[in-house]
C-alpha cells in the first residue's frame, strides 16, 4: 500500500522539484560558476498559462512548441535562460513581478530568439575560443619568463589572456542578446503583439545597472543591457503597428489568477490576506486566500471559498483539481476523485491532472479503479516519457493488476528517467523474463537494455 503521507505531498498542484542545474547545460559563464540545484515547480494551471503565452510565438519562429519543455524555477529573483537547447527556464519572481502578460511575452519572445538562433550552441564554441585565447596569453607570459627567469610574466600572460577572452565573450553575449531581442520583435508583430512589454521589461532592470553585481537580479547579469538595447526596442515600438495592441481578456485573466495562485502557494497567509482581504470577492483573491488557507491546515474554510469559485465556474478544471486536493488532504479520497475525473475530463491531454487521477485511483484500491489508473498512467508516460513519478506509479498499477513483467518494466523505465542506468538495465531483464518474444514490452525491454549498456560503456 502507498503511504499517504508520501501520496500527499506528490499530489499537490504545485510539485517542487529539485533539478542539478549542471545536468541540463549552462546557459551562461555567471551561472556556470554556481552550479547549485534548481527547484523547479510543476502546476498543470500555470504551465498552460505559459504555454499559451509562448506556443504562439514558437510557431512563428518556426519552432516545434511539442519539442520545447518551458521549466518553472522556484525562485524570488528576476530570471529567465535558455539550457539543454530547447529548455526554457523561467522564475517565479519574473513571472510574480509581470505587471501585464505582455511583459511576460516579451521575455518569452526575446528566449525564443536565443532557441531560434541557437545561441547556447553557439556560446559553447565562443567558450572554446576564449579559452584558447587564454592559453594563447599564458604562452605569451611563459616565453617571456624564459627570457627573464622570473615567475611575474606568467601570472601576467595568463590574467591578459583571461581578459582578452572575458572581453570576446561578453562583445560576442551583447551581440546575441541584440540578435535575440531583434529576432523577438519579429516574433511579436508575427502574432500581432506588442513590443512593449519588452520595454517595460528593461526599464524594470535599468535601474539595476549601478548595483553591485551581487545584488543585481541574475537576468540582468546574464543578459548584458545596455543603452543602445533599449534605444532599439524603444524605436521598434515607436514604429510598430502592433505597439498599442493589448493583452486579450482571457489572457488578463490567466494572469491575474497564476500571481494568485503563485502568492497562495509562496506566500505566508498574513501576506495573502493584506493583498487580497476579505472584502475582495475578485475570483484570483478568493483563489490566492483558498490556497493560502488550505496550506496551513484551515481546510473547511478553504473548501468554503472553493465551492464559491466552483459555483461561479462549475467545469473550471483547475479549480476542480484544487478543491480534490483538499478534500485529499483532509483523507476524503473517494470525495476527491469525481473532482479529479472531472478536471481531467476538461483537460484530458493534461498530463499532471492524469498522474493525480491516477495516483488517487490507486489509493483507493479498487481493482476497477487500478485498471482506469493503468490507462491514465500509460497516456501520461507516452505524452511525458521521461516522468518518473508517473513510471513509479504505473508499476505499482501493473502489479496490484498482476502483470509483474510490466511492472519490472515500468521500474526500469523510472529508473532511466531519474538517471539509474545500472537498476534499469537490472530491471529490464526482469521484464524480459515473463515477455513473449517480440511483444511490444520486450522490445522496449532491449532498448532500455541496449541504452543502458551504452551508458556505461560511456562512463
Amino acid at each position: 500500500m502507498i503511504n499517504r503521507t508520501n501520496m500527499r505531498r506528490v499530489l499537490a498542484p504545485i510539485l517542487v522539484v529539485l533539478l542539478a542545474l549542471g545536468t541540463v547545460g549552462q546557459p551562461s559563464v555567471a551561472t556556470a560558476q554556481s552550479r547549485g540545484p534548481l527547484s523547479l515547480i510543476r502546476d498543470a494551471e500555470i504551465e498552460s498559462t505559459i504555454r499559451a503565452y509562448a506556443d504562439p510565438l514558437f510557431t512563428v519562429a518556426g519552432l516545434d512548441p511539442s519539442g520545447i519543455r518551458v521549466l518553472l524555477v522556484n525562485d524570488d529573483s528576476i530570471n529567465a535562460f535558455v539550457a539543454g537547447g530547447m529548455r526554457l527556464f523561467i522564475n517565479t519572481g519574473l513571472l510574480m513581478r509581470a505587471d501585464t502578460p505582455n511583459q511576460v511575452k516579451g521575455v518569452i519572445a526575446h528566449e525564443t530568439g536565443h532557441i531560434s538562433g541557437a545561441h547556447l550552441s553557439r556560446i559553447q564554441e565562443e567558450l572554446k575560443n576564449a579559452t584558447i585565447q587564454q592559453i594563447i596569453g599564458m604562452l605569451l607570459g611563459a616565453a617571456a619568463t624564459a627570457a627573464t627567469g622570473e615567475g611575474g610574466p606568467v601570472i601576467a600572460g595568463s590574467t591578459l589572456g583571461t581578459e582578452i577572452a572575458k572581453r570576446s565573450l561578453l562583445k560576442y553575449s551583447r551581440t546575441q542578446e541584440s540578435a535575440a531581442d531583434q529576432a523577438g520583435m519579429g516574433f511579436l508583430d508575427a502574432t500581432k503583439q506588442s513590443s512593449r512589454g519588452m520595454l517595460e521589461f528593461f526599464e524594470k532592470l535599468e535601474g539595476q545597472e549601478f548595483l553591485q553585481t551581487d545584488n543585481q537580479d541574475p537576468y540582468l547579469r546574464t543578459h548584458p543591457l545596455t543603452v543602445d538595447r533599449i534605444d532599439s526596442v524603444q524605436q521598434h515600438v515607436d514604429q510598430s503597428a502592433y505597439s498599442d495592441a493589448t493583452d486579450p481578456p482571457e489572457d488578463l485573466a490567466r494572469h491575474a489568477r497564476m500571481l494568485a495562485k503563485l502568492k497562495g502557494y509562496i506566500w505566508p497567509l498574513s501576506r495573502v490576506a493584506k493583498e487580497f482581504p476579505e472584502s475582495d470577492m475578485s475570483i484570483p483573491a478568493r483563489y490566492a486566500r483558498a490556497i493560502a488557507l488550505y496550506r496551513v491546515s484551515r481546510m473547511p474554510e478553504a473548501l468554503q471559498i472553493m465551492d464559491s469559485l466552483l459555483a461561479d465556474v462549475p467545469e473550471d478544471p483547475y479549480f476542480l483539481e484544487q478543491k480534490a486536493q483538499i478534500l485529499f488532504e483532509n483523507g476524503k479520497m473517494a470525495e476527491a476523485l469525481p473532482y479529479y475525473t472531472r478536471a481531467f475530463e476538461q483537460r484530458p491531454t493534461e498530463p499532471l491532472l492524469g498522474l493525480e487521477l491516477a495516483q488517487v485511483e490507486i489509493e483507493l484500491e479498487q481493482p476497477e479503479l487500478t485498471k482506469q489508473a493503468i490507462k491514465h498512467l500509460e497516456a501520461v508516460t507516452t505524452i511525458e516519457p521521461r516522468n518518473g513519478r508517473a513510471w513509479y506509479f504505473l508499476s505499482i498499477a501493473y502489479g496490484r493488476d498482476g502483470n509483474l513483467p510490466m511492472s519490472a518494466l515500468a521500474q526500469a523505465e523510472q529508473a532511466m528517467a531519474q538517471g539509474n542506468s545500472e537498476e534499469a538495465w537490472a530491471q529490464a531483464k526482469r521484464a524480459l523474463e515473463g515477455m513473449e518474444a517480440g511483444s511490444p514490452g520486450w522490445l522496449k525491454a532491449n532498448d532500455i537494455i541496449s541504452e543502458a549498456q551504452m551508458i556505461k560503456e560511456n562512463q
